[in-house]
């Protein structure tokens, strides 16, 4: 058919052309729409995932990633469940409690932090053996108190040898434990290594007892669908915590401007040797749900192999 109308003509390339423009569209690869949104704390957990970020490794991989920092699990968890969160640097109890509740959380690695029991000064107390009928300040029905729990029992006392004391935040906590008004107390990194240099004793660590229940959580819906970015995540995320395994030191500065790090805990903080990705044993996971299970803190059963998901660390 030939067309002599040139408008007509025109308007008919056009309509090709763009025909053309769209199918081509269509058959180009797609960038993700959104960044994956990753909750992180100041923590030494979180710390490869800020050196990825601002080394550009996670560029370097291919995938976008916005960390999205938190002052405390509470603020943490209520992002996840409001939806504003694919993933974030967590723990085990926090991922049964989610799941308990109906969300798809999945635990898709360990991380590697430190989380102890600092002993007031001048208690005169050298060992978590030696906390049968002291006061510990905790958060309870936490990681910290499962910690707590984990190191008190692994040095020969039952869990109920000391009385816990609810202290929610961290830096109140602490300052709580240096003026002697409880006689220890359970912190994380670099609270732990603050306290120390401000005059606390270590008394015991989850490291010193091989206690994993610090981890990182995905959405399922994240992992079924957006798999490739998070193994690219995890990519970059090894690659930091090579760099930083092989070169600790030259890190110690980047602890107070990008993990906000206190700077006395930056100067003396013990770097952790950081894992390449890889999960956690189930007997650990297993260890922190019957914990909660025998505290009537589950709001219906959870199956801590369910809890699992080892699709994006496979390869590791």
């Amino acid at each position: 058919m030939h067309v002599h109308n040139p408008i007509l003509k025109a308007s008919l390339a056009l309509a090709v052309a763009t025909l053309f423009a769209v199918a081509a569209s269509s058959c180009s690869p797609k960038r993700g729409a959104e960044p994956l949104r990753l909750g992180i704390m100041p923590d030494a957990d979180s710390l490869p995932f800020i050196v990825a970020e601002a080394e550009g490794l996670f560029e370097k991989r291919g995938v976008e990633v916005e960390l999205v920092s938190f002052a405390n699990a509470q603020e943490r968890d209520a992002a996840i469940q409001a939806g504003r969160l694919d993933g974030a640097v967590s723990d085990v109890l926090a991922a049964a409690f989610l799941a308990a509740g109906g969300f798809d959380t999945r635990i898709t690695s360990a991380t590697d932090g430190r989380y102890g029991i600092a002993a007031a000064p001048g208690s005169g107390l050298g060992s978590a053996a030696e906390l049968a009928g002291k006061r510990v300040g905790l958060s309870t029905n936490t990681i910290i108190q499962y910690s707590v729990d984990a190191i008190v029992g692994a040095s020969g006392l039952a869990p109920d040898a000391y009385t816990a004391v609810a202290i929610p935040k961290m830096p109140v906590r602490m300052e709580m434990l240096l003026a002697g008004q409880v006689d220890a107390a359970g912190l994380p990194e670099p609270f732990l290594t603050t306290a120390v240099e401000r005059g606390a004793t270590l008394v015991g660590t989850t490291e010193q007892f091989h206690i994993d229940a610090a981890v990182v959580v995905f959405s399922e819906a994240v992992l079924n669908a957006r798999l490739k970015d998070v193994l690219r995540l995890y990519e970059a995320y090894a690659d930091a915590s090579g760099r930083v395994n092989a070169a600790p030191e030259s890190y110690r500065a980047f602890l107070v401007e990008k993990a906000r790090f206190p700077e006395d805990a930056a100067g003396a903080y013990r770097f952790v040797t950081y894992r390449k990705p890889t999960m956690p044993p189930l007997g650990q996971v297993e260890a922190a749900v019957s914990w909660l299970r025998e505290r009537n803190l589950l709001s219906k059963p959870v199956d801590p192999s369910a809890l699992l998901d080892d699709r994006a660390v496979a390869a590791w």
